[in-house]
């Protein structure tokens, strides 16, 4: 069994700022397989599926960005899931708009939804993929993340997502070490 995260903020303030990526790109997954994110458990919005006969899940986290690892940590204990099969899509400021990279384990890189989910999982070693969303030196970080994307931003985001999602289904079809070789 997989589990795939999205991070991100929920409510309609938070919809398609900077540190929505997460769920942006969750939602772009569900859509492609046509697997609606509708059950709501443990602070999290998921939906559960077979794909080629595994059991994935997709989760988008309600606990707001900073507590994501009280969902995660629920979700995995529930469906006894390995950290080595866990996936976290998330933004990153250090990137430059519309990049990605995938990572198979590694810190949280001062981002407060990672450093969550590695302090209430206990590892860092865990699969992730980081969407660059940039940083604008006029803005304090708080104000940027929670920003919503200027119209040439939304578009390399709308690149970059295809791109993740294709990474994502990359590993789902073969492995994460293909997906990385292809979409690094």
């Amino acid at each position: 069994m997989k589990l795939i995260v999205g991070l991100g903020n929920p409510g309609r303030k938070y919809q398609h700022t900077r540190h929505n990526t997460g769920f942006m790109i969750i939602d772009m997954l569900s859509e492609k397989l046509n697997q609606p994110i509708e059950t709501k458990k443990f602070q999290g919005l998921y939906t559960k599926f077979k794909y080629h006969g595994e059991d994935i899940v997709l989760l988008k986290p309600e606990t707001y960005m900073n507590e994501s690892g009280v969902c995660v940590q629920a979700m995995m204990n529930y469906f006894k899931i390995d950290p080595d099969d866990l996936l976290v899509i998330y933004d990153d400021l250090d990137m430059l708009p519309g990049s990605i990279r995938l990572r198979e384990k590694g810190g949280s890189g001062g981002h407060n939804g990672m450093k969550s989910i590695i302090a209430h999982i206990g590892t860092q070693d865990f699969k992730r993929i980081r969407i660059g969303i940039g940083k604008d030196k006029n803005y304090q970080t708080a104000d940027w993340v929670l920003g919503h994307f200027s119209i040439p931003e939304m578009e390399l985001m709308l690149q970059s997502g295809h791109k993740a999602v294709n990474a994502v289904m990359c590993y789902l079809d073969y492995d994460f070490s293909k997906a990385m070789n292809l979409y690094n």
